[in-house]
C-alpha cells in the first residue's frame, strides 16, 4: 500500500490546512476543501467528504490538545472567521528577532480610544469621534487605516457627506475575539463608570477633610463673637412712649401748681 492510499487522521489535515493557508479559515470553508476534494479524487477522499461541523471541531480540539501537550511553539486559535496556527506568546521574543522586529507592535493611548470609540459606535464619522475625545483625530485615523485596523464602511447622510468608519477582520484578529459581541458590553462599560465616580468621591472626600477640620479646631479666641440681642419689636416704640410719659408729667406738675396758687388766693380773701 503506497503513502498516497494511507488514511491520515482528520485533525492531521487540519492541521495541514491551517498551516498552509494565509488566512484563518473557517468551518464552511474546510467543508468545501473535503467536499471537493472527494469529488475530484474519490477512494479514501470520499470517507471525509461528509464531515460536520461538530466533527471538525472536535479534531480541532484534539489537534489543539496535541500542539499544547508536545509544546512544539503553536497552538490553534480561533478568530474571527475561522482558525488558524498562532505561535505561543512565550517565544514572541524570538521571533521578533528572525523577523527583524525590533519593538512590538504597539498602539498609543489616543490610538487605542479612538480605536475603542470606532468599534463601539461603528459606523462613526470623523466628528463624532472627535466630538467623544475632544480633540482633531485626523492623523490617529490615517495611521489605524495604515495598520488594516479600521476601514471606510460608506458615507453618512449628514451635509457633506462624510466618511464612515468601521473595524476590520484584523481587528479582531489583532485583539484575539470572535467576533464585536465578544466586546466588553454595556454592563461591564457602567460598573466601570460607577467604579470610576467612586475613585472620584473618595479623593474629593479626602481632599476636603484637612479644610474642615482646621476650621473645627479654631481657637476658642479666634472664634466669632455671638451678635448682640436686639431687643423684641421696633426699638423707636420704646423711645416714643417714654417721652410722652415725661410730657404727661410735665403737664401734672403745671396743673398742681396752678391749683395751689388759687388756694393761696382764696385764703388771702
Amino acid at each position: 500500500m503506497s503513502e498516497v492510499e494511507i488514511m491520515p487522521e482528520l485533525k492531521q489535515i487540519i492541521g495541514a490546512l491551517l498551516f498552509a493557508a494565509k488566512e484563518p479559515v473557517g468551518l464552511s470553508q474546510m467543508r468545501h476543501v473535503f467536499a471537493q476534494t472527494a469529488e475530484q479524487h474519490g477512494g479514501i477522499t470520499k470517507d471525509f467528504g461528509a464531515v460536520t461541523d461538530e466533527m471538525l471541531v472536535d479534531a480541532l480540539a484534539q489537534l489543539n490538545e496535541d500542539l499544547t501537550s508536545r509544546a512544539v511553539g503553536i497552538h490553534v486559535r480561533e478568530t474571527g472567521n475561522g482558525y488558524r496556527l498562532v505561535n505561543d506568546a512565550s517565544c514572541g521574543l524570538w521571533l521578533r528577532v528572525l523577523l527583524e522586529k525590533g519593538k512590538p507592535n504597539r498602539l498609543s493611548r489616543p490610538a487605542l480610544e479612538t480605536l475603542a470609540i470606532i468599534a463601539y459606535r461603528q459606523p462613526v464619522v470623523r466628528s463624532e469621534i472627535e466630538a467623544v475625545r475632544g480633540v482633531a483625530v485626523d492623523q490617529i485615523i490615517r495611521n489605524l487605516l495604515d495598520l488594516q485596523l479600521v476601514r471606510v464602511v460608506g458615507r453618512s447622510d449628514l451635509p457633506g457627506r462624510p466618511w464612515l468608519f468601521g473595524t476590520t477582520q484584523k481587528f479582531l484578529e489583532h485583539f484575539g475575539i470572535r467576533s464585536l459581541n465578544d466586546l466588553p458590553g454595556t454592563e461591564e462599560l457602567r460598573r466601570l463608570e460607577a467604579e470610576q465616580l467612586k475613585r472620584k468621591d473618595k479623593a474629593l472626600a479626602e481632599a476636603t477633610a484637612p479644610a474642615d477640620e482646621e476650621t473645627d479646631s479654631l481657637p476658642a479666641d479666634e472664634e466669632p463673637e455671638p451678635p448682640e440681642e436686639l431687643p423684641e419689636g421696633d426699638p423707636l416704640d420704646g423711645e416714643r412712649v417714654d417721652e410722652d410719659a415725661e410730657d404727661e408729667f410735665d403737664d401734672d406738675d403745671e396743673f398742681d401748681d396752678d391749683e395751689d396758687d388759687d388756694e393761696e388766693d382764696r385764703e388771702s380773701q
